[in-house]
C-alpha cells in the first residue's frame, strides 16, 4: 500500500509538471502584442513625403510654364531673376529631400509640416513678386491647406492654416505690383478671370490626383492596423486559452494519475494478464491515457508556452518519420500515406508545438477521410513545405476565407473550430504561413510552410 501511494504521488507530480503554464507567458505575449502594434504611420508618412516631392516637381514645371506664358505670350513684365532664384531654390530643396528620403527609414508628422511650410513660403515669395493678393493664383494656397488636412495631425494642420492666412494677409499690403499692358487679352478684369480659372483647374486636377493617392496610402495603413489588431486579439485569446487549459490540466492531473497507477497495478495482476483479451484492452487503455496527457500538454504548448521545452536535436527525416509513426500508433483505424520528397536531410530541433500542430491537421483530416490521408514533405528553397490532403467533403466556400479564425467549424459541437486556429498561430510563431484549399477532384488540402532558419541547428544548410 505504501509503494502504491508513493507511485501515485510521483505520477501526480509528473502530471502537474507536464501541464503547468509558465508564469511569464502572459507578460511575454503582451510584450509581443505591443511590439507588433508599432504604428504603421512611419511607412505611410514616408510614402506621403514621396508624393509631396512629386507634387513639388509638378509645381516647379508648372511655375516655369506659367511664368513663360505670362512674360512672353501675355506681355506682362515679371521680375524673372528673383522668380528664377525662388524656383531654383525649390528645385534644390526637392533634390535634397529626395536624397534625404532615400536614406531615411521613417518620416514623422513634424517633417511633413516642415515640407508643407517651405512650399507655402515659396508660393508666398512668388506671389509677392507677381502682384501679391491681386494675383489670381493665390487659390493655390487651398491646395496646401487641403494636403495639410489630409497628411497632418490637427495641431499641425491648424498651424499651417494660420501660416496661410497670415501670408495672404501680408500679401494684401506688401507686394511688387505688375505693369499690365493695355493691349491683348482684354482688360485687367478679363485677365484676372482667366487667371482665376486656370488656378481653379490646377487646384482641382492636383487635388484629385494627389489626394486620391494619399488616400490609398492611408487605406493601406488602416488595413495594416486592422491586421495587427486582429493578430493582437488572437494572441490575447491564445494566452487566455492557455490559462484556462492550465487550470483544467491541474484539475485533470489527479484522476489521470490515479488511472495510471490503477492500470499499472492491473498489469501486475496474473488474473488479468493471463487473459489475452483483457490484456489487449489494458494496453489500449494505457495508450488512450497517454494520449490524453499528450493532448493536454500539446494544447498548452500551442496556446503560447515558450518554445524549446521538450525540444531535442534531430533531422527533418527523423522528425517526420517519428511523427508519422506516433500518429499511426494513436490512430490505428486511419490510413495515412507519407511521401517524403524533402531531399537531402537537414539537422533541425524537434519542436513539440509544431508536432502538435501537425497532429491537429492530421486529426481533422482523419475525421472526414479515415480511409485515405496523405502527408507530403517537400523543400522549396529554404522552406519546409508540409501538405496534408484528404478525400473528405472539403471546406465550405464561406469558411475558406476564415481559416485560422477561432470557432470556425461545421461540426456544430461546443468548442469545435479551434484546431486550425491553434495550427495557424503555432506556425505563425515559427515565421511560417498556413493555407487551405479544396482539391479539384475530391477533398481538401492544408499546406504548412515553415522557414528552415527557425528549425535548423546553427547555420548548417546542407543540400
Amino acid at each position: 500500500m505504501l509503494e502504491r501511494t508513493s507511485d501515485r504521488h510521483d505520477e501526480q507530480a509528473a502530471a502537474d509538471q507536464a501541464v503547468t503554464l509558465p508564469a511569464g507567458t502572459e507578460s511575454a505575449a503582451a510584450q509581443l502584442d505591443l511590439a507588433a502594434l508599432s504604428p504603421p504611420d512611419v511607412a505611410t508618412n514616408r510614402k506621403n513625403m514621396a508624393l509631396l516631392i512629386q507634387l513639388r516637381w509638378t509645381a516647379v514645371v508648372g511655375q516655369i510654364v506659367t511664368i513663360a506664358f505670362v512674360e512672353f505670350w501675355m506681355g506682362i513684365a515679371l521680375p524673372l531673376l528673383p522668380m528664377a532664384a525662388v524656383i531654383c531654390a525649390l528645385a534644390a530643396l526637392n533634390l535634397v529631400s529626395f536624397l534625404w528620403l532615400r536614406y531615411r527609414a521613417d518620416v514623422n508628422n513634424r517633417e511633413l509640416l516642415i515640407a508643407l511650410t517651405l512650399d507655402v513660403a515659396a508660393l508666398t515669395t512668388l506671389l509677392y513678386l507677381s502682384g501679391g493678393a491681386t494675383n489670381p493664383f493665390t487659390s493655390l494656397y487651398l491646395l496646401q491647406v487641403t494636403l495639410g488636412a489630409v497628411l497632418l495631425d490637427a495641431p499641425s494642420t491648424w498651424s499651417l492654416v494660420a501660416l496661410v492666412c497670415m501670408s495672404y494677409a501680408w500679401l494684401t499690403g506688401y507686394y511688387e505690383p505688375l505693369a499690365l499692358p493695355h493691349e491683348g487679352f482684354g482688360d485687367a478684369f478679363s485677365r484676372y478671370i482667366a487667371g482665376t480659372f486656370i488656378g481653379l483647374v490646377l487646384d482641382a486636377v492636383l487635388l484629385v490626383v494627389f489626394v486620391t493617392r494619399i488616400n490609398l496610402n492611408l487605406r493601406d495603413r488602416d488595413a495594416r492596423l486592422a491586421a495587427l489588431r486582429q493578430q493582437a486579439a488572437e494572441q490575447d485569446y491564445i494566452v487566455r486559452m492557455g490559462l484556462l487549459a492550465s487550470g483544467a490540466a491541474h484539475e485533470l492531473g489527479t484522476p489521470l494519475a490515479s488511472l495510471s497507477v490503477i492500470l499499472g497495478d492491473w498489469r501486475r495482476m496474473p488474473a488479468l494478464t493471463s487473459d489475452d483479451e483483457l490484456s489487449q484492452d489494458l494496453g489500449e487503455m494505457e495508450t488512450s491515457l497517454q494520449r490524453c496527457k499528450s493532448i493536454v500538454t500539446g494544447i498548452l504548448l500551442s496556446a503560447g508556452e515558450a518554445r524549446g521545452e521538450g525540444s531535442a536535436p534531430t533531422t527533418v527525416d527523423a522528425f517526420l518519420t517519428a511523427l508519422v509513426d506516433e500518429w499511426r500508433t494513436t490512430r490505428p483505424s486511419a490510413t495515412l500515406y507519407f511521401r517524403n520528397a524533402f531531399g537531402a536531410d537537414l539537422p533541425i530541433v524537434s519542436d513539440i508545438a509544431l508536432k502538435q500542430a501537425i497532429f491537429n491537421v492530421l486529426d481533422n483530416a482523419a475525421e472526414v477521410s479515415r480511409d485515405w490521408i496523405e502527408l507530403t514533405a517537400e523543400r522549396n528553397s529554404d522552406t519546409l513545405v508540409l501538405s496534408v490532403s484528404d478525400r473528405g467533403p472539403g471546406f465550405a466556400r464561406e469558411m475558406l476565407s476564415h481559416v485560422g479564425k477561432p470557432y470556425q467549424s461545421t461540426k456544430g459541437s461546443p468548442g469545435s473550430g479551434l484546431g486550425l486556429f491553434l495550427v495557424v498561430n503555432v506556425v505563425r510563431k515559427l515565421g511560417g504561413v498556413v493555407t487551405a484549399r479544396n482539391r479539384p477532384d475530391l477533398g481538401a488540402s492544408v499546406r504548412l510552410e515553415l522557414p528552415l532558419s527557425t528549425l535548423a541547428i546553427g547555420d548548417d544548410r546542407r543540400g
